[in-house]
């Protein structure tokens, strides 16, 4: 089945689409701002280029969404009914590089977490799994 959309309405539908600062990516922040936690956004230097990064506890952040990166919740493991190998390819392709960004920050000696996106939608239990992390990962003197 073809596109609904010509080549160029497609562009502008997938340039809508954000790598950062998403709505996601805002709660967490808004989240971690609440608790005291300074952090950095998006550090180039590091594999990955994480979401957010608490330098001083070693510990990078990613925001995923579920379906860009096929969690297994309702939203990600739906599959679009339309060029079906190309979307299954390429969320294979993102999970395949998360996991290879998460083993290059753990071999450099930072701590891992992801939140997904359907986590979000409970911002009294994500609020508290974000206290466990930070203190989990006292800060370094």
């Amino acid at each position: 089945m073809t596109d609904v959309y010509d080549a160029d309405k497609r562009s502008a539908v997938m340039r809508q689409v954000k790598g950062s600062g998403t709505g996601p990516e805002r709660t967490l922040r808004r989240l971690l701002t609440r608790l005291g936690a300074r952090y950095r956004l998006n550090r180039k230097d590091l594999p990955g280029s994480p979401d957010i990064v608490l330098p001083g506890r070693r510990l990078a952040i990613f925001a995923h969404g579920c379906f860009w990166h096929g969690h297994d919740c309702a939203r990600g493991a739906r599959v679009p009914k339309t060029n079906r190998d190309y979307w299954l390819a390429k969320v294979g392709r993102n999970r395949t590089r998360d996991v290879t960004t998460a083993e290059a920050l753990s071999a450099s000696g930072w701590r891992v977490e992801v939140i997904w996106e359907c986590e979000m939608k409970d911002e009294a239990a994500l609020a508290e799994r974000l206290a466990a992390l930070l203190q989990a990962t006292s800060r370094k003197a």
